[in-house]
């Protein structure tokens, strides 16, 4: 189990380095846009007319990549005072409680977003913009981003059984 957590976790380091990719690629085509607004390198190019478009879907690309890498990491947004109020026991049964919770809207999730995705697809609906896209592209990247954190919540449910029976230490906001 163990070899098998280690490799996740290098898939997940694959998918934030990918969205590192996109984010230095995004950044250029920004950058690439206000300069061709404001210079007129190109005759005839007043900017490029995709880049708030092709913005949207890295920004939905990088998030749907990042997530499960950061749940991995611990550094998920994480509301943790009650468990350092109650005692160890309890906030460990909250963490599972949690856990659990979180498994479950992570399945719900992909499940219909998967759904969405292969309607998406046997309707062959596009996206008409200044770029015309398949639907189901960025579709797809719902529910294998759900997925993906599907997997780590159950991850972290054996370090969580592994390990000692109070809250976890990681995303602490208190001291």
């Amino acid at each position: 189990m163990e070899t098998l957590s280690h490799c996740y976790g290098k898939l997940l380091n694959g998918f934030a380095l990918l969205a590192c990719a996109i984010l230095f690629l995004m950044t250029v085509m920004i950058c690439a846009d206000v300069l061709l607004r404001n210079v007129r390198l190109v005759p005839g190019v007043n900017g490029l007319a995709f880049a708030n478009e092709v913005s949207e879907a890295a920004l939905y690309l990088i998030t749907m990549l990042t997530a499960p890498w950061l749940l991995r990491r611990g550094q998920h947004i994480r509301v943790d005072i009650v468990l350092r109020l109650v005692p160890k026991q309890v906030g460990w049964i909250f963490e599972w409680v949690v856990d659990v919770l979180g498994l479950a809207c992570c399945l719900f999730i992909a499940y219909y977003g998967a759904r969405a995705a292969l309607a998406s697809f046997n309707a062959g609906s596009v996206s008409i913009k200044t770029l015309v896209t398949p639907e189901w592209w960025l579709l797809s990247a719902l529910p294998v981003a759900f997925l993906a954190l599907s997997l780590e919540m159950l991850f972290r449910m054996r370090r969580l059984a592994l390990g000692p029976r109070a809250p976890r230490d990681d995303a602490v906001s208190t001291g």
